[in-house]
Formats: structure tokens, C-alpha cells, sequence
């Protein structure tokens, strides 16, 4: 579980933006502090990414994430999300568990210190540091990260960057006022449109009256 507010908030955006990405594939299971059991019968054998990613797997909710029962799928992609009371021993001993159940990328950002880290699984199936995090696409998910001075941000496949969930509502409300005006300028054209027709008509009717009014020729 999270520590703080700025620890939550990263934690919700990364999973909620990774949810939105993804939500036109059925087959892309994401979580936020799910206990995943890597080994059936094993159940003190655990841990609870701050955030993951399986892929192959298909939506839905689940009360932990058994791993014999996901086609053996281990999580390609999990987050942590740092807090000041995360110690180097608890750390070492989850990039020991996601090296050793099958992680593909592993990444950490401290939200405090503005440091953010990643590994990679290497040819020869080991959990590689990467060399240049701070401006690095993930392979699995197509992401990108940069990192600097003064911030940290996600972008995605097309360049938007990853919104708090506050900013994606405001996001949503803006696209909901645009469209409201859009259909209400439709709307309003169409009447002027229904109104010009009218009129043609009214024309039409009054100048045949005029017409049938005049005296026949002879």
C-alpha cells in the first residue's frame, strides 16, 4: 500500500493511464497492489507490484493474481512507486523475486528525489540495468519516459502524456463541452437551414398567387 499522496497519486495515474491505453485489447491485464503467487501450493512465495502489466491475459477482476491459473503468464511489466519508508534490503529482495518469476521490465521512480531506474530481461534471461532511463521507450508497452531536472512524465504511443486522474476528468469535461457546442452549432445551422427552406417556400407559394392573379393575355 502506498505511504503518501504523492506515492498514491503516481501509483493511480501509472495504472489508470496503462487501464486507458489499453482498453480496446481484452488481452492486456492491468493491476494496482495485487498479490501475485507465482507458484501454486506456495503461498507465502508472493509480492504486490504497485502496479503491473500482463499481457496475454484477459481483463477482469481478481482477488490475487495466481499464476497457474493465467496459462503460467508471469506479469511482463511491473512499477514501484518509492516512498521514504522503502528500505534497500525490501527492495533488493522484489528485484530478486521479479529476476527470478519472470519480469521482462522492471521499473522504480522516487517521486521525491526525482530518480527513476529500469531493467531490462537480457539474451541471456537476466534483468539488466538500463543504461539511459531517462528517456527510454518501453519495449512491451510502447510508453516513453523522460526524465528531468525539475519533472518526470510518461508519454504515450502518441505523444499525450499520462494525466492524473484529476487532469483526465477535466480532460473529459472539456471534451464533453466541446461536443455539446459542436452539436448545439449543428443544431442551430440546421434550424437556420429549416428557416431559409420556409421562407424559399413562402416565396414560391406567393409568387405563383401573383401569377395566377394576373389577367390573361388576348
Amino acid at each position: 500500500m502506498s505511504d503518501n499522496t504523492r506515492q498514491f497519486r503516481w501509483i493511480v495515474t501509472i495504472k489508470e493511464n496503462l487501464e486507458i491505453l489499453f482498453d480496446d485489447n481484452p488481452d492486456v491485464f492491468v493491476a494496482g497492489d495485487l498479490l501475485w503467487y507465482p507458484q501454486e501450493g506456495n503461498n507465502k512465495l508472493r509480492q504486490a507490484p504497485d502496479v503491473m502489466v500482463a499481457i496475454g491475459r484477459p481483463k477482469g477482476d481478481r482477488g490475487s493474481y495466481k499464476q497457474w491459473e493465467e496459462a503460467d503468464i508471469a506479469p511482463q511489466v511491473v512499477f514501484e512507486v518509492l516512498s521514504p519508508g522503502n528500505r534497500l534490503k525490501e527492495m533488493a529482495k522484489k528485484q530478486q523475486f521479479y529476476d527470478r518469476h519472470g519480469v521482462e521490465e522492471y521499473y522504480i521512480f522516487d517521486p521525491d528525489r526525482l530518480d527513476f531506474n529500469g531493467w531490462r530481461r537480457n539474451e541471456a534471461g537476466i534483468l539488466e540495468v538500463i543504461d539511459h532511463p531517462e528517456d527510454w521507450t518501453s519495449p512491451r508497452l510502447g510508453i516513453r519516459f523522460e526524465l528531468q531536472s525539475d519533472q518526470f512524465t510518461i508519454y504515450r504511443p502518441d505523444g499525450q502524456r499520462f494525466l492524473t486522474p484529476t487532469e483526465l476528468a477535466k480532460q473529459a469535461e472539456q471534451h464533453r463541452q466541446e461536443a455539446e457546442q459542436h452539436r448545439q452549432e449543428a443544431e442551430q445551422q440546421r434550424q437556420r437551414a429549416d428557416s431559409a427552406e420556409a421562407r424559399l417556400h413562402e416565396l414560391e407559394a406567393r409568387l405563383r398567387e401573383i401569377e395566377g392573379d394576373r389577367p390573361g393575355l388576348g
